[in-house]
C-alpha cells in the first residue's frame, strides 16, 4: 500500500512493553553538518568525567550501565519518547510490533504474587493442554513464581517453538496441585477482537497496532458479515479506547479500510521539504455503513491517526473524551549489535492539517465514563501535555490533552459503548453529528 522506508512507531511508550505508536526501522541515516570544535570539547569532557567515575568512585560501577544511563539522560532531555533500547529491549520491541512469538497462548495477570490465567486463547498449546481461566501458576519449569514480576514470568513462559515447559497450577476445586506440560508454538497476539451487539451492530475492539492488525480487522468484518448478513449490518463501533498506539502503516491501513479516497495522515520532519503524505485507496470494506469510533485518554498516537482521519473526512463520528495527544513519530535506528536508538523525527498531522501534539482529538460527541467509587482519587487523567519535557504542540491550550482512561469490564456498565449502540440503533439522535454530514467532509 505504501513505500516502507523503515519501521515507524506512533504510540505511547511505557517501558518497552506498551504500545509503540508510529515507528521506522533504519540502519543508517544521513549525517547532519559536522559538529563544531566546542561540541568535541564537550565530548572530551564527558570522557574525562566517565574515566574519573570509573576509576575513583567509592564502589566499582558497572561501566556498561554508566554509558547506557548517560545515553538515556541525553535522550530524555529531548522529549519523553526518545530513548535508547539495549539489545534485549530492542528484541522485545520487535516481538511486540510483529504481534507473534513463541509461547503458550494465555492471557495473564498477577494475583497474590502468582500468575493468574485470565483466559487461554482458543486453539493454542495452553488451551489444548488443559490450562483453564482462573488457574494460578505458582511454578514454571521448577522455579517458584513468587518473587518474580509479571514481565519476568511472561519471559520465562516464552521461548523457542516446539520446546516443552512445565507449569504447576493451583485450581479451584482441585484436591491437589496440577502439573501440565505445554509445547510452545507460534502465538499471534490478538490486536483485534469482535462481537455482534444488538443483533445487527458490529463491535470491533482494536487494542494495538501490530503487523497483524489490518488482517485482523478484515477478518473481523468478514465474521460479522457472516453472522449477521452483510446487508443486515446496521453499523459498526470501532473501539480505540486504551489503545496506546503501534505501527504507522497499520494505522494507515485501518483508516484506509473505511475510506475511498483522500489523505489519511502526513508526517513532517525538521526540514520544510521533509513531508510524507499517506493517501487512501478506493474501496470501503463496510460499504459506507455508519461508524462510531470510541476514544478516551488512553487512545494515543496511531489510535489518534485513525480517529482523526475518519473524523476529518466525516466518515465516522468520534465519541468519548479527549485523546492522549501524542502527535510525534519515532524512528528506530539500529546500532549494529548494540541495540537501537528510538528518536523523535517528525510530527504527524490529520487530513485537516491539524497537529494533535499535546492537544488530542476532541470527540464529536462527548460522553464521560464515570469512575467507580473505589477508583476515585486514584486514577488520574492521562495526556501528553502532562508529560514533563513534552514537545509543545501548535494547537496546545490551557485545557491540555488527555482525559480519564477507564473502561468498565462489564459492557452493561459501559456508558460510552451503550450510547454509541443507541445512536446506531436509532434510539438516540445527535442532530448534525451522527450520522456525520458528508457534505462537510474535506475536499478530495
Amino acid at each position: 500500500m505504501m513505500k516502507k522506508t523503515g519501521l515507524f512507531i506512533v504510540g505511547l511508550l511505557v517501558g518497552v512493553s506498551a504500545g509503540l505508536g508510529a515507528t521506522t526501522l533504519v540502519t543508517q541515516m544521513a549525517s547532519a553538518k559536522a559538529a563544531g570544535a566546542e561540541t568535541y570539547r564537550q565530548l572530551a569532557l564527558f570522557g574525562d568525567v566517565f574515566e574519573r567515575v570509573r576509576s575513583v568512585y567509592v564502589s566499582e560501577p558497572d561501566e556498561e550501565e554508566l554509558v547506557e544511563n548517560a545515553i538515556n539522560g541525553m535522550l530524555a532531555s529531548l522529549d519523553p519518547h526518545s530513548s535508547y533500547l539495549n539489545p534485549k529491549d530492542f528484541s522485545d520491541m520487535r516481538v511486540q510490533t510483529r504481534g507473534e512469538f513463541g509461547g503458550l497462548g494465555i492471557e495473564v495477570t498477577m494475583e497474590n504474587e502468582l500468575v493468574k490465567v485470565i483466559s487461554p486463547i482458543e486453539g493454542t498449546p495452553a488451551a489444548e493442554a488443559g490450562v483453564l481461566a482462573g488457574d494460578l501458576i505458582y511454578q514454571i519449569d521448577g522455579e517458584a513464581v513468587r518473587g518474580l514480576t509479571l514481565q519476568q514470568a511472561v519471559e520465562k513462559m516464552r521461548g523457542p517453538v516446539n520446546t516443552p515447559i512445565e507449569l504447576k497450577i493451583q485450581r479451584d476445586g482441585a484436591d491437589a496441585p496440577i502439573t501440565i506440560t505445554v509445547i510452545r508454538d507460534i502465538i499471534k497476539v490478538r490486536s483485534v477482537r469482535w462481537r455482534v451487539e444488538r443483533d445487527t451492530i458490529g463491535y470491533i475492539d482494536i487494542n494495538s497496532f501490530t503487523e497483524q492488525t489490518d488482517s485482523g480487522l478484515e477478518e473481523a468484518i468478514e465474521k460479522i458479515n457472516e453472522q449477521v448478513g452483510a446487508d443486515k449490518v446496521t453499523g459498526y463501533v470501532i473501539d480505540l479506547r486504551l489503545n496506546p498506539g503501534g505501527l504507522l502503516d497499520q494505522a494507515v491501513n485501518v483508516s484506509d479500510a473505511f475510506l475511498d479516497r483522500g489523505e489519511i495522515v502526513s508526517t513532517r520532519g525538521r526540514d520544510e521539504s521533509d513531508i510524507t503524505r499517506y493517501q487512501a485507496r478506493p474501496g470501503d470494506l463496510v460499504a459506507g455503513k455508519p461508524i462510531i469510533v470510541l476514544v478516551n485518554g488512553g487512545s494515543a498516537s496511531a489510535s489518534e491517526i485513525v480517529a482523526g482521519a475518519l473524523q476529518d473526512h466525516k466518515r465516522a463520528t468520534v465519541l468519548g473524551t479527549r485523546t492522549f495527544g501524542k502527535g510525534s513519530v519515532q524512528t528506530i535506528i539500529q546500532l549494529g549489535g548494540n541495540g537501537a536508538l528510538r528518536l523523535t523525527t517528525a510530527l504527524y498531522y490529520t487530513p485537516s492539517n491539524t497537529s494533535i501534539q499535546a492537544k488530542g482529538i476532541e470527540p464529536d460527541i462527548k460522553v464521560t465514563q464515570p469512575l467507580p467509587d473505589e477508583l476515585k482519587g486514584r486514577v488520574e487523567a492521562a495526556g501528553e501535555s502532562r508529560l514533563r519535557g513534552h514537545i509543545t504542540g501548535e494547537e496546545e491550550d490551557d485545557e491540555g490533552s488527555g482525559s480519564s482512561a477507564y473502561v468498565p469490564p462489564d459492557p452493561e456498565d459501559d456508558i460510552q459503548l451503550n450510547h454509541a449502540l443507541d445512536l446506531i440503533a436509532g434510539a438516540k439522535t445527535a442532530e448534525g453529528v451522527f450520522p456525520p454530514d458528508p457534505s462537510k467532509a474535506l475536499p478530495n
